[in-house]
């Protein structure tokens, strides 16, 4: 059945969009974009041929039709179900299983649960109504869009494929062995970015399976509403499961996108229990990677928000190459960079600010992300055809290359750009850099990680240098790091205050911590502090300190004073600057030993001098094991033994030997931290060049296999070429520009009585029965004026030959070599 809209084609205002009543809380549905170019018809056939009609689900069909072009897509689709079919001519509200088909010479946008025509643009380049409508339906439906591709020979697609699974929907693609056309669906999966790679019969049979999962059918978890103690608990188990398999500490991430991303996964292996999920979890690795991948959101694309970099170009690198001499270079950093389209944009538009002054040996871009898949794609710098619209074309035809498979940035902007792995949650800062773009990280991190990562950007910033933050982040008015300049594009300038020069960064030394904003999940006892409580609390009762492998405090527990001075704030400074000098040397010993033979270690009767009295104490060290840890930790508890009164008499040479013992530890205790702090020091500088000359050495390989490629097709066209001229019955000579002979064919060595020595000898010098000085002359015309010349010439036997000489061009345009042809002139011969 088909219906039609009454009124004629119109595009879509904003009036109009602001017309339509708002969606219910009840209409919540999933709603299918399916977009296809050549050959979709038969797919789009299939599809429909085998989908149930009663999934929920409402699909909306676009299909790249030229403007004169008639669609039979209703008519045939009408064939193979019966499912209302609409071709749309005016807005029109979504309803659960209908088909809406975009008609010819326009484009489709979702807005607010109704479809809204949109002209199509004069511009062909400019002509993208798949990604405009995937666009518009992420934006619109969030996690309960679904995107498919199917055949067709654009890029179509790719960045709406993207946009819906950035917002938590699921996308397929049709495999490239079942596709009548395979460039859309090599691009999309290319892109990393589809979910399900299906023939249109088992993407119809996936679509059914999942038509009815809460998730695609209920309104989300509210942010405020606490999850239930079971979700909870099994939400905990699967961070811990990731942070075993990946490193990273996934806490720290703000809950409600990692319950989304939870629930989504979910959705794909069809689970509808988060316990169940956990168990898959355990069984299966390679999901646990694909979760990762899931939760760090890889926010990407050219130029977003072009208002920023107008901003950057007009306000702060004005300042910035004010402010650095020519001799300095200019350094940007772009944290969680994912593929790369924000760095170059940056790079990109530094060239443009500059123009004909740019030197490249003094602008270096800096950009990072955790994401190795996301790293490897931006160090290529290819992106798909479908960037055009986002780029414009006198950037695409300045700062692109065309390729196969789409665009790739030019080299002077992949030469200034550098790529690297890099957790800014957890991992050293570099430093010394005059602007800071991180745009939409922060708002998936949760409070405390975000000082943290602020005090490190203050930290790898210059003095009165710039941070750039998305839209919807921001910084306390009342920071003491940063000053807002541009609310509007979210501007900070570096405040002048002295960055910590050896600011402790957060490392992942002890297990993740649990979620535990007010509304979040419920903490479960996994981390090291809290394994640590419960262990002082059951078992010893006594004060103490967790330190990890360098002695770092990470924890107080109780009233450790006299024993260590916990009267400030001492968490992360070493253990012997803290600690009561009298005990060190045994603390020292009983540390040194648990360390090394990862035992518990005791000693007892250590004297302290405590308020003018002497105090005994007991001391011991206790390795803390956990399954996830993946460095050691280890609990030091102190015991007050027993306390006796010395005798006053004590004698003065014993006073004397203890007050020399102490000086002397305190001495090898100083030389030692000196040592440690250069140790550490070394270490981080070591690991930073280690992770330069890796990115160098990934580079010179790419170079490298780039230049085998060229070698390779250099011997394929010059054994073609020697192929071709031994096999015609041709005459022809080739001369360097010095006129030595540099080939011949066989055809040229009979006639002129070469020989294969003859080959790097000079024309003139080989006697070839004709007049040399006239070939001489006008071998030099030829060079001289790179114009073919034609003569006829006799040699001493009386024949006549017909010299044509044409010059051998190179492919700059320079005349390298010159070709002679030969022929006898037959005619000339039998004239009186």
């Amino acid at each position: 059945m088909i219906e039609k809209s009454i009124s004629s084609p119109s595009t879509a205002t904003q009036h109009s969009v602001n017309k339509m009543p708002e969606k219910q809380a009840g209409d919540i549905f999933p709603i299918v974009g399916i977009g296809a170019f050549s050959g979709g018809l038969r797919a789009f056939i299939k599809l429909f041929k085998i989908l149930p009609t009663d999934t929920g689900m409402a699909f909306v069909l676009i299909q790249h039709l030229d403007s004169n072009y008639i669609s039979l897509l209703p008519e045939l689709i009408t064939c193979v179900t019966p499912i209302p079919i609409i071709e749309v001519h005016k807005t029109i509200r979504v309803k659960p299983n209908h088909i809406y088909i975009m008609p010819p010479n326009h484009s489709l946008i979702l807005v607010q649960g109704a479809l809204h025509l949109i002209s199509r643009p004069n511009i062909r380049s400019m002509y993208l109504p798949i990604d405009d409508f995937l666009h518009s339906l992420a934006q619109d439906q969030q996690n309960t869009a679904i995107g498919i591709i199917l055949s067709g020979t654009s890029s179509d697609g790719t960045f709406g494929i993207q946009a819906i699974k950035t917002v938590g929907g699921i996308t397929f693609a049709q495999s490239e062995d079942s596709a009548e056309y395979d460039d859309i669906p090599h691009s999309v999966i290319a892109a990393g970015h589809v979910d399900f790679v299906l023939s249109p019969e088992e993407i119809a049979q996936k679509l059914a399976q999942i038509a009815h999962h809460p998730y695609l059918c209920q309104e989300p978890p509210d942010a405020n509403k606490k999850i239930s103690g079971m979700d909870s608990y099994d939400i905990t188990k699967i961070l811990i499961l990731l942070y075993t398999h990946t490193n990273i500490d996934f806490t720290y991430y703000e809950h409600k996108a990692i319950w989304q991303r939870i629930r989504r996964r979910m959705v794909l292996q069809q689970l509808d229990k988060t316990k169940s999920y956990a168990r898959f979890l355990q069984a299966h690795p390679e999901e646990l990677d694909a979760l990762s991948q899931d939760i760090m959101i890889n926010l990407n694309g050219f130029f977003r928000g072009a208002e920023n970099f107008e901003t950057l170009k007009n306000e702060v690198f004005p300042h910035l190459m004010q402010e650095n001499s020519s001799k300095r270079r200019l350094c940007v950093w772009i944290p969680a960079c994912s593929t790369g389209e924000e760095a170059y944009s940056v790079a990109i538009a530094l060239f443009e600010f500059l123009d004909d002054q740019v030197n490249t040996n003094h602008i270096q871009v800096f950009a990072s992300d955790i994401d190795k898949q996301a790293i490897d794609k931006a160090r290529q710098g290819i992106y798909p055809q479908s960037i055009c619209k986002h780029i414009g074309s006198e950037r695409l035809q300045r700062f692109f290359i065309k390729t196969t498979s789409g665009y790739q940035i030019c080299k002077s902007i992949r030469d200034i750009c550098t790529f690297a792995v890099q957790n800014v949650a957890t991992d050293p800062p570099c430093s010394y850099f005059d602007l800071i773009c991180c745009r939409n990280l922060l708002i998936y991190l949760d409070i405390t990680i975000k000082k943290k990562i602020l005090q490190a950007f203050h930290y790898a910033l210059k003095p009165n240098c710039f941070l750039m933050l998305g839209m919807p982040e921001a910084i306390d008015s009342e920071s003491k790091l940063f000053f807002l300049i541009n609310k509007k594009n979210k501007i900070y300038i570096r405040k002048s205050l002295e960055s910590q020069s050896g600011f402790d960064f957060p490392t992942m030394a002890y297990t993740p911590r649990t979620l535990s904003t007010p509304h979040s999940m419920a903490p479960a006892a996994t981390s090291i502090q809290r394994a640590a409580e419960n262990l002082i609390l059951d078992q010893y009762g006594p004060s103490g300190v967790i330190i990890d492998q360098n002695l770092q405090i990470l924890y107080f527990h109780g009233q450790s004073s006299p024993y260590i001075d916990s009267s400030k704030d001492n968490i992360h400074h070493h253990l012997f600057e803290v600690a009561h000098q009298e005990i060190i040397p045994d603390l020292r010993m009983a540390v040194h030993q648990a360390i090394r033979k990862h035992c518990n270690v005791r000693r007892e009767g250590i004297r302290i001098r405590h308020n003018n009295d002497d105090n005994y104490l007991n001391l011991q060290v206790i390795p803390l094991i956990s399954q996830i840890m993946t460095t050691s930790a280890y609990l030091v508890l102190f015991e007050s033994d027993y306390e006796i009164s010395i005798s006053p008499i004590q004698s003065q040479v014993e006073k004397n030997r203890i007050d020399t013992k102490n000086r002397h530890l305190q001495d090898n205790q100083h030389k030692w931290l000196i040592k440690q702090r250069n140790r550490q020091f070394i270490i981080k500088k070591q690991e930073k060049c280690n992770q330069e000359l890796q990115c160098a050495n990934e580079e010179l390989m790419i170079i490298t296999q780039e230049y085998a490629g060229y070698s390779c097709e250099s011997n394929r066209i010059h054994n073609n070429l020697i192929s071709l001229l031994t096999s015609i019955d041709t005459a022809i000579v080739i001369l360097h520009e010095n006129l030595c002979v540099k080939y011949f064919t066989p055809a040229a060595k009979q006639l002129l009585h070469l020989a294969d020595t003859d080959i790097g000898r000079s024309i003139c010098s080989i006697h070839i029965h004709i007049n040399t000085s006239i070939l001489k002359n006008r071998i030099k015309q030829v060079f001289k004026t790179g114009l073919p010349q034609s003569f006829q010439t006799q040699n001493h036997s009386g024949r006549w030959y017909n010299f044509h000489l044409c010059p051998y061009k190179i492919r700059s345009g320079d005349t390298n070599d010159v070709m002679i042809s030969i022929n006898i002139d037959n005619l000339k011969k039998t004239q009186p």
